[in-house]
């Protein structure tokens, strides 16, 4: 296990920049998951970090030594990619102690790697006979087999269906619970960085956004785009005005403890419930989605100077999540209300969080 730290670290490809001058501190044992948008170079980063990208500028430690200028075989890092990258022709046997076998390393390690990850009645077949989640785990005990300093993971259960990528989230973080060793997990599915990481690092453009414990990302986002990014089903936001220590937000009245002006107003989809009478927001229900213990609402406001659009997953203004069933339709309308608790606010200028 290994600390790893980076200092304004710089990656190019020609003209283009695609990381830009990153710091980066992860602790021996932790388990730092990088999340963001394709394009963001969370990839190109753990490839840095592996050794299979140039560093075009910067400094990188992983333990105590310098290793951006080393090769990939003297970094002492193992890596798990999204393809599973398993020899055909050979067994599960074959392909785990394939590695060791290479270097000319005494010892054979198969049998306590494959208990390890509930291979033991696998280790004779080959990769054709076996399923998705059990191809990954081979992938994994292939990497097991160095001990090395850090894990990196490159998206690995993006090949999966869902049900194997919840099961294999709760392997692999039951795994690094046993090993307590050091991994940086690449992944653009936000639910997988909050359910298996002790910390997330929100990247763009090749820019870290904001890092984390993941609730404290979530309660509290340091702009609109991890705001919106961060949270499934993502925040809603809407165009709000503050006045006279009030936020006005369509027919509600909260008080706030900010500056006045115009506002960004983010709401999680908890954060609202059905109104009755005349209060709340007026919105027009697009979507029904019962989920059983809860029901997804997809709405627009009716009130189109409210709507604050941000990109986000769907084309609706708002996504309510009711923990109750409701007997609403499309192109029905209802009012909503907003819990203050869940109010976040950001300025419109900038995208970023107001004080509070």
């Amino acid at each position: 296990m290994a600390t790893l730290k980076t200092r304004d670290l710089v990656k190019r490809f020609g003209h283009v920049q695609v990381i830009h001058g990153l710091d980066l501190d992860i602790s021996d044992g932790e388990f730092v998951a990088l999340v963001g948008p394709s394009g963001c170079g969370k990839s190109t980063l753990l490839r840095m970090i592996a050794g299979l990208e140039d560093v075009s500028g910067g400094q990188m430690w992983i333990g105590e030594g310098r290793v951006e200028h080393l090769p990939p075989q003297k970094r002492d890092v193992a890596m798990v990619f999204q393809s599973y990258a398993l020899f055909p022709h050979m067994t599960v046997r074959e392909n785990i102690a394939y590695g060791p076998k290479v270097r000319g390393e005494a010892g054979d390690k198969v049998e306590e790697s494959a208990e390890l990850l509930n291979l033991t009645p696998y280790l004779d077949r080959y990769p054709r006979e076996l399923s998705g989640g059990q191809r990954q785990r081979v992938a994994m005990g292939r990497a097991l087999q160095r001990e090395p300093r850090l894990f990196l993971f490159d998206e690995p259960l993006s090949n999966l269906d869902a049900q194997l990528r919840v099961a294999m989230r709760a392997e692999i973080k039951a795994l690094h619970a046993r090993l307590k060793n050091t991994v940086v997990y690449v992944t653009h599915d936000q639910v997988e960085a909050m359910t298996m990481a002790d910390r997330i690092v929100v990247m763009r453009d090749g820019r870290i956004e904001q890092e984390g414990a993941p609730l404290a990302i979530y309660d509290r986002p340091n702009n609109v785009f991890v705001a919106g990014f961060i949270g499934s089903p993502a925040m809603s936001f809407l165009n709000g005005r503050i006045e006279a220590g009030r936020l006005t937000l369509g027919g509600l009245s909260i008080p706030v403890d900010t500056r006045e002006g115009a506002v960004i107003v983010g709401v999680r989809p908890e954060g609202f419930t059905m109104a009755g009478g005349d209060t709340g927001l007026e919105v027009e229900v697009q979507v029904i989605e019962p989920m059983g213990p809860e029901t997804h609402v997809l709405a627009n406001i009716v009130d189109r100077t409210l709507a604050a659009r941000s990109g986000g997953e769907t084309a609706s203004d708002i996504r309510a999540v009711l923990r109750e069933r409701v007997n609403l339709g499309t192109g029905d309308r209802q009012r909503l209300s907003v819990d203050p608790a869940a109010l976040h606010l950001f300025d419109p200028e900038s995208g970023m969080r107001l004080a509070d």
